[in-house]
């Protein structure tokens, strides 16, 4: 790696458009296919997956999900939620498109595909940011970089992880933007000094 955001992205669109076009996809059995581990996003909205999954009962899954091999399975880099709702709808197979890409590679992919949709929290958003941090030696301006984000961005965003567990877990359940958090978290740390 090393080459850059404008690398970085060229690969994301690559690999985007040959999603949309279904370049080189095939369709594998649902039970070889498993998630992330490591994936930025932990919340998915139930309501929304059960739409997808009766729209996908009705229509099928019209996007191949991304995948990489790990282990003899494929790991899901984007589409955990068509996998799930594939799964829900009673489907055996699901299209996707393999990639051969690296531990590192993955993190990157599976978060820029999550921020550039809005569908992380702002806590796994920093959680994801600190994971490329602790694995890849990332520093913040590297992950501005990477990210298509400012430093200041980077480093509100991670800020966060010093909240106490209950307060990060109310920022998760409220799923506010980063910059209410970041608002309401100082009203929260002031009206906690005021306290004492």
């Amino acid at each position: 790696l090393g080459r850059g955001l404008g690398a970085l992205m060229t690969d994301y669109e690559e690999i985007s458009l040959a999603l949309e076009h279904k370049e080189g996809v095939i369709e594998l059995e649902l039970d070889k296919v498993f998630a992330n581990p490591e994936q930025p996003r932990k919340h998915f909205d139930e309501d929304k997956l059960t739409d997808l999954t009766e729209s996908i009962k009705e229509h099928g899954v019209l996007q191949p999900i991304l995948v990489t091999v790990r282990d003899d399975k494929y790991m899901i880099i984007a589409g955990e939620r068509r996998y799930r709702a594939a799964k829900a709808a009673g489907l055996t197979v699901i299209p996707a498109l393999i990639r051969e890409l690296s531990d590192e590679q993955v993190m990157e992919i599976a978060l820029i595909e999550n921020v550039q949709r809005d569908d992380l929290s702002p806590i796994e958003e920093a959680r994801a940011y600190d994971m490329l941090q602790s694995r890849f030696g990332y520093t913040q301006e590297r992950l501005a970089q990477r990210m298509g984000k400012s430093r200041s961005a980077i480093a509100n965003n991670l800020s966060l992880l010093a909240l106490p567990a209950d307060v990060q877990q109310m920022v998760e359940d409220l799923r506010l933007p980063d910059y209410v958090c970041l608002r309401t978290i100082s009203l929260l740390i002031l009206l906690t000094v005021c306290k004492k």
